[in-house]
């Protein structure tokens, strides 16, 4: 692919992002004759077709998935290289594009907000993810840094350790076991659990340690969010394992209780990671030192029960007709 030009790229990946000529050509402006000549003159180059077309839909091939990976890593250098080339000539600002996992989004919000206090020329993105995009994301350098439980193990990364991460078992408020002052994890074996899907990190946390007590939980119901496992278990459904970071709100309007489960809190930790062939640019740089310093207090703050005021409705005199 020696002939290969940037604007093919660029071409390419807007057309897979889409999965349609159409939007590609929006998104560009361009024809969308002139978009579909530039896939076709690179899927030329590659050799191999990039997209194929199945009743009205397009997919990428096994080829132009993995051109895609190459793509956007390249992007993502251009990107860099113009970064550090506005710190060479002493320019401000700086991108900053931050990934963290669904349960990261109840405090990550804070975090960017003081970062943006101490860098208001900073330009800020943040994604939320399932810990598996999560991954996806940081491999194929879509990312500068994610806020994450375990690091993961294949590919090579850097991490630190910014905060605990506690994790208990809720129930609603007028639970039976509420009002348990103490139980052990075998006397939930046949409660009903909420649970989060497979390769949640909460999933594995929750795992784990109900194996390490001999445990196997009779009746789970997997659920895809927090937020739904949360009303889930005020509307009675059952109980759930739940990192305690997303809870602060339902635990002090009275919603959810922690039960005093026998090990728990189970404590995880937070990490900030990135990868380790990746090039620190001076706005990175600034959020991971912004991190030590300020992470672990940003992280557990709650935000205050502002408690609401319900207006009572006044009756209202028709007159007569």
């Amino acid at each position: 692919m020696k002939n290969v030009t940037l604007r093919q790229l660029k071409v390419f990946e807007a057309v897979a992002n889409h999965l349609s000529f159409s939007r590609a050509a929006e998104e560009l402006h361009l024809t969308q004759p002139a978009v579909s000549m530039q896939v076709q003159a690179l899927a030329e180059q590659a050799g191999v077709p990039l997209f194929e077309q199945l009743g009205k839909k397009i997919y990428l091939t096994s080829a132009g998935e993995e051109l895609l990976r190459h793509v956007r890593r390249i992007a993502q250098q251009l990107r860099e290289a113009g970064d550090a080339l506005a710190a060479i000539r002493g320019a401000k600002g700086g991108r900053l594009t931050l990934g963290v996992v669904s349960t990261a989004k109840y405090f990550a919000p804070r975090l960017l907000v003081a970062f943006r206090k101490l860098h208001p020329e900073a330009e800020l993105h943040l994604g939320v993810f399932n810990r598996e995009a999560l991954v996806h994301q940081l491999a194929d350098n879509q990312i500068d840094l994610a806020i994450m439980g375990a690091p993961p193990n294949d590919f090579e990364t850097v991490s630190s350790v910014f905060a605990d991460h506690p994790h208990v078992i809720i129930a609603a408020a007028d639970h039976p076991l509420a009002s348990r002052k103490r139980m052990d994890p075998a006397d939930l074996v046949n409660e009903p659990f909420l649970i989060r899907e497979s390769g949640s990190g909460t999933r594995g946390a929750m795992e784990r340690f109900f194996a390490g007590y001999g445990v196997q939980l009779a009746n789970t119901i997997e659920m895809g969010s927090n937020e739904t496992i949360k009303q889930a278990v005020m509307a009675g459904m059952g109980l759930s394992f739940i990192s305690e970071h997303t809870i602060g709100l339902e635990l002090a309007a009275g919603r959810l209780v922690r039960l005093p489960v026998a090990g728990t809190p189970v404590m995880r930790q937070w990490y900030v990671v990135h990868r380790a062939d990746k090039q620190l640019l001076p706005m990175t740089t600034a959020f991971l030192d912004f991190m030590r310093s300020e992470g672990p207090r940003l992280t557990v703050e709650q935000a205050p029960i502002v408690p609401v005021a319900v207006a009572q409705a006044k009756k209202v005199r028709r007159p007569a007709i």
